[in-house]
């Protein structure tokens, strides 16, 4: 690319990154005066939605002159194509967004914005939408499939079980996650793990704990009844289970449900690897799943069970649960980080982590201290 190309693409992203709020908020304001009925299509607050349109523009404006990335670039603009679907978004609105983009960027740039500036930015953008435009046209799949709520139950006073039946066949693999809507927060999506894998009855489960300041999976836990529908759009996430070498899995809490469903996959297997699983909580009692944990590895001998808690007791509100101990489970009292650590080494280990973003940077860190290659550690972003 050339060098004035360049310039004026690194030009505009750092006029941007001066307030990246206003800028959004322009382009939102000039989309919406081109075509009043695309408000409709997005939440009342817009403050999330601004943050990540900003990041999608700054990424873009980041790799474009770059020497690589280009391939990631375009496999990134596809799945977010496909990924608008979900909103309502037509193959036509992309036009408008383009409009929108241009004269924003010409107001950014002022005196700058001459023919070969406006060549430049042009073409960008047009790569941008054309890309999402046409994998959004080309999708295999439809844009959404819903499922019915047929069971919710609570296991503690901000922990939730939810089953479905699915209305049309389900499309995501074991470990993947799904973005979510639920008819208590409409045009808001979130993303949960499904805990068992994918099935011919169409059956789905999710396990959510409410987080503090969390609208969705508040309502979840506290709102979702039986007969309620749920809307589904894509599944992501590459957590995966390779059959060459031995696993070790981490799951911090509600962070067992992709695992679970890759566990309960391999179950139905042979050639299984052994594997041992490390699935800790603040509190013995929130170690939810430890029963059906131990049913799988009652008939599958390839399976290791740790149980983990920080506190060696339970608070008044956690009542009924069985503990490790009653069920033959080993207990490490400590962090996941602290558990996995003596019981090492996992330098021959594939390692999946799945849980809050704090447990898996300290475990991952100190998986890496302990020689396990960063390259053997999946998990989904955080």
């Amino acid at each position: 690319m050339p060098s004035h190309s360049r310039h004026t693409l690194h030009h505009l992203r750092d006029l941007i990154n001066r307030d990246p709020d206003r800028f959004a908020a322009n382009v939102y304001t000039r989309m919406f005066s081109i075509d009043p009925d695309l408000r409709e299509l997005f939440p009342a607050v817009m403050a999330g939605q601004r943050d990540a349109f900003y990041r999608v523009i700054d990424h873009v404006l980041d790799v474009i002159p770059s020497d690589t990335g280009h391939a990631e670039l375009i496999e990134f603009l596809a799945q977010l194509g496909r990924d608008h679907r979900k909103f309502g978004v037509l193959p036509a609105h992309y036009g408008i967004m383009y409009q929108a983009l241009i004269s924003e960027f010409a107001n950014l740039l002022g005196d700058y914005w001459d023919d070969e500036a406006a060549q430049t930015v042009t073409q960008a953008m047009m790569l941008t939408t054309g890309v999402m435009r046409g994998a959004a046209e080309t999708a295999p799949h439809p844009a959404l499939w819903s499922a019915e709520v047929v069971e919710k139950f609570r296991i503690t006073r901000d922990l939730a079980v939810v089953r479905l039946l699915a209305t049309s066949p389900l499309r995501f693999e074991p470990g993947q996650y799904l973005e979510v809507q639920i008819p208590q927060r409409p045009k808001t999506w979130r993303d949960l793990s499904p805990a068992i894998p994918p099935n011919p009855a169409g059956e789905l489960e999710f396990h959510v704990r409410a987080v503090q300041g969390g609208t969705v999976s508040s309502a979840i836990v506290g709102e979702t009844r039986v007969g309620d529908v749920w809307f589904f759009a894509q599944g992501h996430g590459t957590l995966h289970v390779e059959r060459s070498s031995p696993v070790l899995m981490l799951a911090g809490g509600t962070g067992l449900a992709p695992l679970r469903a890759l566990l309960i996959e391999m179950s139905k297997r042979a050639d299984s690897p052994p594997t041992h699983i490390f699935y800790g909580a603040r509190y013995p009692g929130e170690l939810y799943d430890l029963a059906v944990l131990r049913r799988i590895a009652t008939t599958n001998p390839w399976l290791t069970i740790t149980a983990v808690s920080e506190e060696t007791s339970d608070p008044w509100w956690i009542t009924s649960m069985a503990t490790p101990e009653s069920l033959g489970i080993s207990h490490h009292i400590g962090t996941l980080a602290d558990a996995v650590s003596a019981a090492g080494p996992w330098n021959e280990h594939q390692v999946l982590l799945a849980g809050s973003a704090a447990m898996i940077e300290a475990t991952r860190r100190r998986l890496i201290i302990s020689g396990v290659r960063a390259s053997r550690i999946q998990h989904d972003p955080v």
